[in-house]
């Protein structure tokens, strides 16, 4: 299987702070890869840096084949990002918020037009179509957001904690959505819950204080650790008794 994303020794300090030590690992194509790690650990720095949002101080990556240090035009290009902050225009309809990314990225605005009803259809915003997204609820602001960031006809999406703060239904909901796109794109996801990554991850890594400590598949993290649970599994690895 080919891969979508490879990191080599990629590396990020902060002044005399190493927040990713060098990490090596490989995400293949068209695979949910879950990146797990306690506060500060360094997952969203990571995916800073694979997105051109934060310069690596060593190491290489490739993203979709690029290089995020030489060919970044062409990785902003495959891929995008939902962010742990809502990245929506409140005062903007669902609808305009969508038109508004299209249009940005280039699409015609008959195309901007297409692909803002193919994601109404595929988040079922419908509903939600004429109201301003500082009026939704949280799981809707959500929706949108991953939608916004689907317009673009990503090859490879990150997703940084998705789920935060939402409700067990609102959670449930889009669970079920982010599985459909399983196989259809590269996702990249960080979350804290360890129940959303066990039931939706293709493979895991586990990063402990910026240093990778695992990457393989669930089930193969569980008999590693010999636990029962992707949480207990977490827990033991991330408390250093593996």
């Amino acid at each position: 299987m080919k891969n979508a994303i490879e990191l080599n020794q990629l590396q990020k300090k902060f002044g005399d702070k190493v927040a990713v030590k060098g990490s090596t690992f490989q995400v293949e194509e068209g695979i949910l890869f879950s990146l797990l790690g306690v506060n500060g650990a360094g997952k969203t720095t990571t995916i800073r840096m694979l997105t051109g949002l934060s310069k690596p101080t060593s190491g290489e990556a490739y993203v979709g084949g690029y290089n995020i240090k030489t060919e970044l035009d062409q990785v902003k290009k495959i891929c995008n990002v939902s962010t742990q902050e809502t990245a929506i225009a409140p005062n903007l309809t669902v609808e305009e918020n969508l038109l508004f990314v299209a249009q940005i990225y280039g699409f015609s605005t008959t195309e901007a037009k297409k692909r803002m009803e193919e994601v109404m259809k595929q988040f079922s915003l419908d509903e939600v179509r004429k109201s301003k997204a500082k009026t939704l609820s949280g799981g809707w602001q959500r929706r949108l957001s991953i939608g916004m960031a689907l317009i673009t006809n990503p090859k490879i999406l990150f997703l940084d904690e998705p789920t935060l703060g939402l409700d067990v239904l609102a959670r449930k909901q889009l669970w079920k959505i982010i599985s459909g796109l399983k196989g259809k794109i590269t996702i990249v996801l960080t979350t804290h819950y360890m129940e959303e990554a066990e039931a939706l991850s293709d493979k895991v890594a586990i990063m402990v204080d910026g240093e990778l400590k695992a990457c393989n598949t669930v089930d193969e993290i569980k008999a590693m650790t010999q636990k029962d649970s992707l949480e207990d599994a977490f827990i033991a690895i991330a408390e250093g008794e593996v």
